[in-house]
């Protein structure tokens, strides 16, 4: 079908769009026709944030909710503030942005979109990564919680799950000797490229998950098999 995932017509909020995952996800829809506004939020200036993107680019109809943290330590070494900013960054954050959104989308009668930014740790484990675990399955129950209570109003709310991917920030990481052994898990025996997402990313954002609500997109190599 042609202009299948077409994204032209959208105004596509992106948070955590200075590096990593979040940047690549902006290049990709504004290199195929978007208007993008790119945001790193917290839950004291998620309004002023949503406010200038409006003002600058028009209504947002679809946002891609990226914006996280992750502290690397064992369980019982996590403090009190470690799990607040992971939890805070990741899951309130991303919650409090959505419901900012949507509130709009409602009030304005605009069908919309929303991507949540999830992780294969959302339903698997690895260690010294406890809370980011934690609020990326929030992430996922809050994926499809918010989709049932907004399919009736033309919201969609559906997550993306990427598995390990090789960014500027953990680059140096898969060279190593655990990094080696970390990519000898995954089935396809390579950690996969900003780019491999940008086929779901764009599946996500588009018309062409028009029937798609609620539901979790894993890009992983075949990681989550093992």
């Amino acid at each position: 079908m042609p202009g299948l995932f077409d994204v032209s017509k959208e105004t596509i909020l992106v948070t955590g769009a200075s590096q990593g995952l979040g940047r690549q996800f902006a290049r990709v829809l504004a290199a195929h026709g978007a208007a993008v506004a790119l945001a790193v939020t917290d839950t004291a200036s998620i309004a002023k944030a949503v406010d200038a993107a409006e003002a600058a680019l028009g209504p947002v109809t679809v946002l891609i909710n990226n914006a996280g943290i992750a502290i690397e330590k064992l369980a019982t070494e996590q403090t009190e503030a470690d799990w607040d900013s992971v939890i805070g960054a990741n899951l309130k954050g991303a919650y409090f942005l959505a419901t900012e959104i949507a509130r709009r989308m409602i009030a304005r009668k605009q069908d919309g979109n929303i991507v949540n930014i999830a992780s294969v740790l959302g339903t698997g484990v690895l260690k010294a990564v406890s809370p980011y675990a934690i609020s990326k399955a929030g992430i996922i129950q809050a994926t499809k919680a918010m989709a049932l209570e907004l399919a009736g109003q033309n919201i969609r709310i559906n997550a993306l799950a990427p598995g390990y991917i090789d960014t500027e920030m953990n680059h140096a990481f898969w060279s190593t000797p655990a990094g080696e052994r970390l990519t000898k898990r995954i089935p396809q025996r390579r950690v996969g490229a900003e780019s491999d997402l940008d086929g779901a990313i764009l599946l996500l954002a588009s018309k062409a998950s028009r029937y798609m609500t609620g539901s979790v997109v894993t890009v992983d190599g075949g990681f989550l098999l093992n």
